[in-house]
């Protein structure tokens, strides 16, 4: 199993949305860990560690988020997987 790390900036409306929570039931029902946090600019930061093909299911999942998000567009960065960040609870 290969372990990945993404980090990705998420636009639209994704504040007020429910998006966050989101992320967290994504990630959790997958088995990662990272945490999804507002940004001043009204932007979400996610991050997500743990088995590669999860970590790209919810990576695609990103552009859909929960019934209310308007995601136009995501913007992915593969990190390099250390602690803390790989074992962040969401």
């Amino acid at each position: 199993m290969s372990k990945r790390c993404v980090k990705a900036r998420v636009g639209g409306k994704v504040q007020g949305v429910w998006y966050r929570r989101g992320v967290q039931e994504q990630a959790l029902q997958h088995g990662l860990t990272g945490y999804a946090k507002n940004l001043p600019d009204g932007q979400v930061e996610v991050l997500l560690c743990g088995n590669g093909e999860a970590v790209n299911q919810v990576a695609n999942w990103l552009w859909q988020g929960p019934p209310n998000a308007r995601v136009t567009h995501v913007e992915l960065e593969s990190i390099e997987c250390r602690d803390p960040d790989c074992f962040v609870c969401l």
